[in-house]
């Protein structure tokens, strides 16, 4: 623009020179050369001006030239005062930051995997740091309260109640019922003969042995076909199990007493010293596990990270009230951080204007609005040449009327 600008000074003066040289010739050429005549006026005059802006025009120490340089520190005064008392004013930054949606930013902005992903490799990276910083002790005692406590926190005897009803519905107590069976044929059929021989010792002489053996192996034998039987599907000990079972269930669920009971029981399980080392134990396999998870790239961490963002993004663009609580919140934010601060924002720009050389604040002036004020001196140029072609024509009818030579 500044190469244009130019190109039209020495346009006019070309246009000058030539209508100036063939006016004797051509009396109309009288009109062009007064237009440009004071458009070249008007181009060197706002020149002049522009240059003066930023610089001496020519170096020559001319009154009121090279203004910014000479006022850099009141310009930074004065522009940090303007956007600290304009731009940062209440009345001005709570209409704007009534329209700010930045749930609704996080909602859209989370929508993309790409997004995800890097909150979630940052998210994984601080947490190592994080670890570190808390110490090992702290954090394994800090898993290990969380498991004890967890266990604590939980009342056993519903628990074990609503356990045992959902076994007993989806049919997983007949696989112990079967067990049961087995185990008990097993230990039978091991132990026959110790039975028996345990039997012979209860009484002195040889028949009363001998009675005695055989009525404990007849005893074995009848209990081993019993539990052969019992396998059955319809055997009357099933429905005496199951109903069992049930029972148990309710009083489990329901019955304080037996409440009370699960509950001393489980105090004194947790207070006792084998229980201790297993939980020591657990927390250092927690404590290991999690940070050999924050390590790989794919393990549960990465994963739950990202699902739990995920979710958080669909969450926010469906949930009116919590994207309201959150645009309200950080609304209160941005006005309990900046409005009070404003004198402080302001300072910080006029410090930073402050600081810059006198090369480098023009360089970056002349950057933003230099092709703008190119524009003043063409505007001047043709402006200039008007001004002074209306002027001429003016003075030649004035002269003709008045008969001035």
């Amino acid at each position: 623009m500044r190469a244009f600008a130019t190109g039209l000074l020495g346009l006019m003066l070309l246009l000058f020179v030539a209508c100036t040289a063939l006016e004797p010739r051509f009396p109309w050429l009288a009109y062009p050369a007064a237009f440009a005549e004071a458009g070249m006026v008007g181009a060197c005059a706002d020149w002049f001006a522009v240059v003066a802006l930023f610089r001496r025009p020519f170096g020559l120490p001319i009154p009121h030239t090279a203004i910014l340089p000479r006022n850099k520190q009141r310009l930074a005064d004065q522009l940090g005062a303007f956007i600290a008392g304009n731009f940062l004013a209440p009345a001005e930054i709570t209409p704007r930051l009534a329209r700010l949606d930045v749930a609704g930013w996080i909602a859209e902005w989370l929508k993309d995997p790409a997004h995800v992903e890097i909150v979630a490799e940052a998210s994984q990276a601080l947490l190592p740091p994080a670890l570190e910083l808390v110490g090992d002790e702290e954090l394994r005692g800090f898993v290990q309260n969380v498991i004890r406590e967890g266990v604590d926190g939980v009342a056993a005897a519903p628990m074990l109640g609503r356990a045992l009803t959902a076994a007993t519905e989806r049919g997983y107590h007949w696989a112990a019922y079967d067990r049961g069976i087995d185990w008990a044929t097993q230990f039978l059929q091991q132990n026959r003969a110790l039975i028996g021989a345990k039997a012979a010792e209860r009484r002195p002489g040889l028949i009363s042995r001998w009675i005695d053996r055989w009525a404990a192996d007849a005893f074995s034998s009848g209990f081993l076909e019993t539990l052969e039987s019992a396998r059955a599907g319809d055997h009357p000990w099933r429905g005496e199990y199951e109903a069992f079972l049930k029972r148990l269930a309710e009083r489990l669920t329901h019955d304080p007493e037996t409440f009370e009971r699960c509950e001393a029981i489980k105090r004194d399980v947790l207070g006792a010293r084998l229980v201790d080392g297993y939980v020591v134990w657990l927390g250092d396999q927690a404590e290991a596990w999690l940070r050999r998870e924050l390590e790989s790239s794919g393990g549960v961490v990465t994963r739950a990270l990202r699902r739990g963002l995920a979710k958080v993004g669909a969450w926010l663009e469906t949930d009116t009230r919590m994207r309201e609580m959150i645009n309200r919140w950080s609304r209160q934010v941005i006005l309990g951080a900046v409005v009070p601060n404003r004198s402080e924002i302001g300072a910080f720009v006029t410090d930073v204007v402050a600081r810059w050389d006198t090369a480098t604040m023009v360089g970056r002036l002349e950057a933003y609005v230099g092709r703008d004020l190119q524009y003043i001196r063409i505007n001047g140029t043709i402006v200039g040449g008007l001004v002074g072609l209306t002027l001429f024509v003016l003075t030649r009818l004035l002269s003709a009327q008045a008969g001035w030579p």
